[in-house]
């Protein structure tokens, strides 16, 4: 084992995440992502504005785009210097924090009792397979007519996509579990519940925090799809309503600050999980050396 192994192996906790980070940065990733976003920048910068290619023609350029996001006096009225810009930001943070723990709070535990008893799993799983293929906006209706108000219908139209993808992947991380950790636990005297505290939580863990991720994602453009529909505030509705107002440049600060957040929250989850999974951590520490 060389020093820098040897060194992940001892690390515990915060420090060992800190050390991945160090590790990805000393690595080529992150030039490779600065690269990409660059790449996609000048597509469209040479599609939009030099070559005006058809169908692009009235798309917002990346100049256009750019001098109304930091603008100090925006022609449409939103850029970084507004606080408008930042109440959307924050009305749709705070509906995804409510969505996500609601979903993280009763998907985790459904989904570890789904793949941890067959008759549960017998009894639940052909409902939640029938209702886990409805759409989100066909949803819209009804959550209008259940709940009052604007922002409940939101909330709930963003857990329910979140819920689904917690509680699945939850389940699949059960199913992966080998019988054989489950039968030796029974042998050295461990009842069911100590078998399920001590062997099938931890076993499933990264399959729950892969649903997580999958989770915010999922969550994100369905606060959209709800901030479109029924929303009066949030980065759904400034999309909305700048593209039934022609104000295209507003739109793509939308979808843009929409990217951003989600990727940050994503990785909020991501830090989260290898905080919680140090066992886990110091394994990928040790196998990146």
């Amino acid at each position: 084992m060389n020093n820098a192994s040897l060194q992940a192996s001892e690390m515990t906790g915060m420090a060992l995440t800190m050390y991945r980070i160090s590790t990805w940065f000393k690595s080529p990733k992150p030039y490779l992502m600065l690269f990409g976003v660059g790449f996609l920048l000048t597509i469209w910068y040479l599609f939009v504005e030099v070559w005006q290619l058809p169908r692009f023609e009235d798309m917002p350029g990346l100049t256009e785009v750019v001098t109304e996001y930091f603008s100090p006096d925006p022609i449409y009225g939103l850029s970084v210097y507004t606080p408008e810009y930042y109440q959307h930001i924050g009305i749709s943070l705070r509906r995804i924090a409510y969505a996500f723990f609601l979903a993280t709070v009763l998907g985790v535990p459904l989904g570890l009792f789904l793949g941890w008893s067959k008759k549960f799993h017998e009894f639940i799983f052909p409902l939640f397979e029938v209702l886990r293929p409805i759409p989100i906006l066909a949803w819209v209706p009804l959550a209008i007519i259940m709940f009052s108000g604007s922002e409940t219908p939101v909330i709930f139209l963003t857990f329910l996509a979140s819920f689904f993808a917690t509680t699945l992947n939850t389940m699949l991380g059960v199913q992966s579990i080998d019988e054989s950790y489950t039968r030796a636990a029974r042998c050295l005297g461990a009842n069911g519940w100590q078998t399920f505290r001590h062997v099938i939580v931890p076993g499933a863990m990264p399959y729950i925090f892969t649903g997580l991720q999958i989770s915010i994602g999922v969550a994100w453009f369905s606060l959209v799809a709800g901030e479109m529909v029924s929303g009066q505030f949030g980065l759904g509705y400034v999309i909305n309503t700048a593209y039934t107002m022609v104000t295209y440049p507003t739109i793509v600060i939308g979808m843009i600050t929409l990217g951003v957040t989600g990727f940050i929250t994503s990785t909020m989850v991501r830090m989260a999980g290898d905080f919680m999974m140090q066992w886990r951590v110091r394994e990928l520490a040790l196998g990146d050396n």
